[in-house]
């Protein structure tokens, strides 16, 4: 697997269209999963941001969906696909054993980017 560094996957995830950005976080995680993170109740509304005509998420679920892209883009190079999404969706010691998805939908971004730093850092050792 080729890694990638954050800054390299911030540029790849902040030139593409949100209508981009969440198809491709839906077909990775599920809509019910990217609905969960962005704080959404509807989880049929990840399938109508993905659509290229379908309304844009509203300011604060998007930059949650733009960070999860950015974090899931650094996991899936690292470990591959299906490892990325067990981190997503699995409890983590460093996030007090709650789930990425549930401290992304928190705003604790800055504790979940250090997760996914310590992950692929233990991941690069073995």
């Amino acid at each position: 697997m080729e890694s990638l560094t954050p800054t390299a996957q911030h540029g790849q995830t902040m030139r593409m269209d949100i209508h981009d950005v969440v198809r491709e976080l839906n077909a990775a995680l599920g809509p019910t999963l990217v609905a969960a993170l962005s704080g959404s109740k509807d989880r049929k509304l990840p399938i109508r941001w993905a659509k290229p005509d379908g309304p844009e998420p509203r300011s604060d679920a998007a930059r949650r969906i733009l960070f999860a892209h950015r974090q899931w883009g650094l996991l899936s190079a690292a470990d591959g696909d299906h490892v990325a999404r067990q981190w997503f969706i699995g409890g983590n010691p460093l996030l007090q054993e709650e789930t990425p998805i549930t401290a992304i939908r928190e705003d604790r971004h800055a504790d979940v980017s250090g997760a996914v730093d310590s992950f692929i850092a233990g991941s690069a050792d073995e």
